[in-house]
This record gives structure tokens, C-alpha cells and sequence, in this order.
């Protein structure tokens, strides 16, 4: 099996933009692009477009009728999740950390619009909830498929290699591409793209949440889980599994003034939106990076707009 043969269904508006950063550049003193995944056009777009592509595809070809995945009650996998269910005429059910929210702004406000079912957590653990919600639709009559957490399986994974070429088909190969690292699944997509495609630079992701061992073990399970699902001799070392968790502040969706700054900077230089969970904290330790000159000034710098401009809203108060 190739990249090229999987089943996909057309969610996204790709290829997404690779725009330079010419104010930004000036600025920092090194050559910076950004690839625009925030313009997927899903629902307000984001990464897990991408991957839902394929995973949806894989839901139609099982005859499901109902997709089911879980994230944070800001999670803009669900919130993509929902939209490409209502696109497709599917039913969709998320389950969200922790217990019932207002759906009054930010991504929740959207999954209600949307037309998801939100059930709670509420004290359990996560992956309890998710599979006691997927067993009572079994036992209502429903043939529901499972997307996990961030959409990061084979399938997923699989998405961000095909990124990883769409880049290079644009002409773009920076010494760095940095992003939000989570899951797993965008980060080892664009190691096994860069293996199977010769990228030579380096792919850096910054945890948002994980510390760097365990994120690195996450993403090194799941690119050998894809490998053998795809096929090919690739093989993913420690060598090239660059995680940073140096920026990881007071936890997951916790905003400090590493993640305002770099919210402000990109906004006010190149009128570009960071949410603040996720890729304003990957924004802000690569600008770190840049300033402590572990990027050189010779180096270039692709940052890759993983979305998330929605939980702008959400965050309000902490970033006013």
C-alpha cells in the first residue's frame, strides 16, 4: 500500500498556502515562512482536516453511521470532527474532558452549531468514557466508528507524510519546520513525509502538553504502527524525533506571556492569528529558540498554522 492509494474523501481546501513572513523576517533577522493550515476550510479549518480526510473515508467504507472522538471541551478536533460528520450526513457524538460547559463561545459554541451530541467525561477517565459511549451506540442499533484522541493513528499519521510532499511540491525546503506537537499524529506524519520524500531539514515539534520522553515515545510508536500499515522500510530513530518541552509553562491550556507575546507579534507584524493553546505556544518556543540563537541567522524557518482561531474567543480575558 502507497500514501498515494489510500481512500480519501475532499474536506479541505488544499493545497494550503506557503506564505513568507517578510515583516517578521526583517525583524527576527532570519528567512521565515509559514504554511497555512489554518486555511483548511472545514469549519474554520485546522490540521485535523488533514487526517479526517482519510479516517472519514475509512468510516464510509465500514458503513458507519455515526463518528465518535474525544478532546479537551476546547478541542478543535472535535470541533472539525463534528463538521466533516455534517458534511457527510453522519451523526457525531464528542466526548469532552471534565463536566458540562456553557456552549457559549470558542469551539464548543461551534460543535453546537454544528449539530454534535456532547457527552462528559465527568470524573472518568477519558478512554473509559469514549468506549462506554461507542458500546451504547452498538447496543442502540448503530454501526459507529471510533476516531481517537487528535485523530492520530496510521490513517492520520499518513495525512501529514502526503503534507510533507504537498510542501516540497511547493518549492519550499527550509532548514526548520517548527509546530504544535500533541498527539503525535502531525508530527509523525511529517517524519515518515520527510523520510519517504527527502526532506532533509529539520522537523521540530514543541509539546504543548507531554514532556519530551513521553511525546517522543507517542510519536515513535504511532510512525512504527504506520510504517507497518503502509509499508516501506522507514525507520524512525530518536536521532530525528526532535520534541521540545522547555515551554510547556503551567500546563495545557494555560497562557503565560510566552504565548501573548508571540500572539501580539504575529498579529501586529503579519496580521496572521495564533490561538493560544497551541500555536501561539509552539510560536513563542521558536521564537525563543530564534532568540537564544539555537536557529541561526542563516537557517530558514517554516512554521507550520496548525488552526485553532476559534479558541481565541474562549481565551478572551487571559489575552486581553
Amino acid at each position: 500500500m502507497s500514501y498515494e492509494s489510500l481512500a480519501r474523501v475532499s474536506l479541505g481546501c488544499l493545497p494550503t498556502p506557503v506564505e513568507e513572513m517578510p515583516r517578521l523576517s526583517r525583524r527576527l533577522g532570519r528567512t521565515l515562512w509559514i504554511k497555512r493550515d489554518d486555511l483548511t476550510g472545514l469549519a474554520l479549518g485546522g490540521n485535523k482536516t488533514r487526517k479526517l480526510e482519510f479516517l472519514c473515508a475509512d468510516a464510509i467504507r465500514r458503513g458507519a453511521d455515526t463518528l465518535i472522538t474525544t478532546g479537551a471541551p476546547q478541542s478543535n478536533h472535535c470541533r472539525q470532527t463534528a463538521a466533516a460528520a455534517a458534511r457527510l450526513g453522519l451523526r457525531c457524538i464528542l466526548v469532552l474532558a471534565g463536566s458540562p460547559q456553557p456552549a457559549d463561545s470558542g469551539n464548543l459554541l461551534l460543535d453546537f452549531l454544528l449539530g454534535a451530541e456532547l457527552a462528559w467525561t465527568d470524573g472518568r477517565p477519558r478512554d473509559d468514557a469514549l468506549q462506554e459511549t461507542f458500546a451504547r451506540e452498538q447496543s442502540a442499533g448503530r454501526n459507529p466508528y471510533l476516531i481517537p484522541y487528535g485523530g492520530s493513528n496510521p490513517l492520520g499519521a499518513a495525512a501529514y507524510a502526503l503534507a510533507l510532499r504537498e510542501l516540497l511540491d511547493q518549492g519550499v525546503r527550509p532548514d526548520w519546520i517548527c509546530f504544535a506537537s500533541s498527539s503525535g499524529g502531525t508530527q509523525a506524519g511529517l517524519v515518515l513525509g520527510a523520510l519517504r520524500f527527502g526532506f532533509t531539514g529539520l522537523i521540530q515539534g514543541i509539546s504543548v502538553d507531554w514532556t519530551a520522553d513521553r511525546l517522543r515515545e507517542k510519536i515513535r510508536t504511532l510512525a512504527g504502527e504506520t510504517v507497518r500499515t503502509m509499508g516501506g522500510g522507514d525507520s524512525v530513530t530518536d536521532e530525528i524525533l526532535h520534541v521540545d518541552d522547555r515551554f510547556l509553562g503551567a500546563g495545557y491550556g494555560s497562557v503565560s506571556e510566552l504565548e501573548r507575546g508571540a500572539i501580539r507579534l504575529f498579529a501586529r507584524q503579519e496580521g496572521l492569528l495564533l490561538d493560544p493553546v497551541y500555536t501561539a505556544r509552539a510560536a513563542g518556543g521558536m521564537l525563543e529558540m530564534i532568540r537564544l540563537g539555537e536557529i541561526r541567522p542563516s537557517e530558514s524557518i517554516l512554521f507550520w498554522h496548525t488552526g485553532g482561531t476559534p479558541a481565541v474567543w474562549a481565551y478572551a480575558k487571559e489575552l486581553a
